[in-house]
């Protein structure tokens, strides 16, 4: 992991050297948008909705709409003189009950290396955490805006989870009428909570989902199933790009020979996760180093061929002008 934040926590005196690790990472499946017919991704453009002419980057401003529907436009100027902090410190405001801390407020989570001169109070830190129960309710500035969070131990390593702000929780608007509950049904379902009741293991999961779709992508590779594009496109793994590239490579290899470029093999363009591009590039990776290979022991056959011939050509011509010069 690499570490995209350093500062420090400070409650009263004491201050304690950390970096800070993101803890957590999204594994999400998700799709390009493309042309049915030829597998080309679609594009948008960004296009003024008054005028409808193309924008570039350089005329785009920040804009807050109001509720009435009018637009605001803020400029550069504007949006330096709002209030932002490039702080590296963690302050503790308070260590409060683990229990007051509703599950709905956290957001980020983040794990907290100390520093080698900070190892000690952060230690310290640790067990004081443990021992009270308790979080401790902190601010902190990442990319320069002030936001508040907690502090907790997992595993002996103190997590940072950012919180949202307290009006950002909304409120139903429904109330929930369950009429008259018989006192039979009530025991019926702590009968029911008693039969289902265990520990929570999180590896008794998995996101079959995201396996479902890999396994129908790489079905859909090794059937050939796949759109041609007349060039590679760029996503958000290179994967792609490689295997475009060694599809290049053995269709030249193959047209150098007099061979008919083989179809059997392509890119593809759907955007799934790196787990499931991972196997795809190991299989196509292999088959394209195998079909390299191949190709240079054929040409170097040929090449040694051609030099056996040329040199057999050589000794005949050397042989035919001693002759000649006996005879003469």
């Amino acid at each position: 992991m690499r570490a995209i934040w350093k500062g420090a926590v400070s409650f009263g005196l004491v201050s304690v050297p950390v970096k800070l690790y993101a803890a957590t990472e999204s594994h999400d499946v998700s799709f390009r948008q493309v042309h049915a017919k030829d597998g080309g991704r679609i594009r948008y453009q960004r296009v003024c909705s008054l005028d409808g002419e193309e924008v570039p980057y350089s005329d785009i401003a920040k804009g807050y709409e109001t509720e009435d529907g009018e637009m605001v436009v803020l400029s550069d100027d504007d949006l330096a003189e709002l209030p932002s902090t490039s702080s590296r410190e963690i302050a503790v405001e308070k260590f409060v009950p683990s229990d007051q801390i509703d599950p709905m407020l956290l957001e980020k989570s983040y794990y907290l290396e100390p520093e080698k001169s900070g190892a000690k109070p952060y230690g310290l830190l640790r067990q004081a955490l443990l021992d009270a129960d308790r979080m401790a309710v902190v601010t902190v500035a990442l990319r320069n805006r002030t936001t508040i969070a907690v502090l907790r131990v997992k595993d002996d390593v103190i997590v940072l989870q950012t919180m949202m702000w307290p009006d950002e929780i909304r409120t139903p608007d429904f109330s929930v009428e369950v009429g008259e509950v018989k006192d039979a049904e009530v025991k019926m379902a702590h009968m029911l909570v008693e039969t289902l009741a265990g520990d929570f293991d999180p590896s008794e999961f998995e996101d079959d989902y995201a396996g479902a779709v890999e396994t129908l992508v790489r079905t859909k590779i090794e059937g050939g199933e796949i759109k041609r594009t007349p060039t590679s496109t760029k996503t958000s793994g290179e994967v792609v790009d490689l295997l475009a590239a060694l599809q290049r490579s053995v269709e030249a290899a193959q047209k150098g020979r007099g061979e008919t470029p083989s179809t059997d093999a392509s890119t593809d363009d759907d955007e799934d996760g790196a787990a499931e591009e991972k196997p795809t590039r190991r299989r196509t990776t292999k088959t394209a180093a195998a079909k390299k290979t191949a190709a240079k022991k054929t040409a170097a056959k040929k090449t040694a061929a051609k030099k056996t011939a040329a040199k057999k050509t050589a000794t005949k011509k050397t042989a035919a002008k001693k002759a000649a010069r006996k005879a003469s």
